[in-house]
């Protein structure tokens, strides 16, 4: 398991966090997805033999955001 920060600059709202944070049942292989508005990041805890960097920030933009990985 890994757990890494992407920045979400357009996210608004506490409903945008909850939007982001639904991508848990979504995507295969995460354990924890929490979002902050307020930073406007959010931190996903997933097993990186099943996710790719590509395939969050792809789940991501079919939820209306932009994502960048933080590092």
């Amino acid at each position: 398991m890994i757990k890494k920060t992407f920045k979400i600059p357009d996210m608004t709202c506490s409903n945008c966090a909850m939007k982001l944070e639904s991508l848990e049942d979504d995507l295969e292989g995460v354990k924890e997805i929490n979002a902050s508005y307020h930073r406007l990041e959010m931190v996903i805890e997933y097993d990186e033999s099943k996710l790719t960097d590509e395939q969050i920030i792809s789940a991501v933009k079919k939820k209306g955001y932009k994502a960048v990985a933080a590092g």
